[in-house]
């Protein structure tokens, strides 16, 4: 399964403890998106202990590049409906590989057809 980007962020908040045993139960499905590193690490205010506990996080995961057939999907997505580039290159991601994405912000992604969502709100 693919996580989105708020995933990554909400299971680091110390009361969704739930969402970090579902990510280790299913740890050997993960991977993410290049973006989703960016998105992640990219953030301004980060503290420097979640700087160091995300880049951790990215070590230990399978990290999908964002090659030309990524790119050409995002593509053919944004132009069926306004997406925005990075829920587009993560869905663009999900879908070459055949996995579904854990959100928390399944209106993102509910219209892209043949895309199988796990809604956070569902674990």
């Amino acid at each position: 399964m693919i996580l989105d980007s708020n995933v990554i962020i909400y299971s680091a908040i110390k009361q969704n403890g739930h969402i970090r045993e579902y990510l280790k139960k299913n740890e050997n499905k993960l991977a993410v998106s290049a973006i989703s590193k960016l998105e992640v690490l990219g953030y301004n205010k980060l503290t420097p202990d979640e700087r160091i506990a995300f880049e951790s996080f990215f070590q230990n995961i399978n990290i999908y590049a964002i090659d030309s057939s990524v790119i050409e999907k995002a593509i053919s997505l944004r132009q069926l409906k306004k997406i925005s580039l990075g829920d587009s290159i993560i869905a663009a991601t999900a879908l070459l590989h055949n996995h579904k994405i854990f959100t928390n912000n399944e209106d993102d992604f509910k219209h892209i057809p043949g895309l199988k969502i796990i809604p956070m709100n569902t674990i």
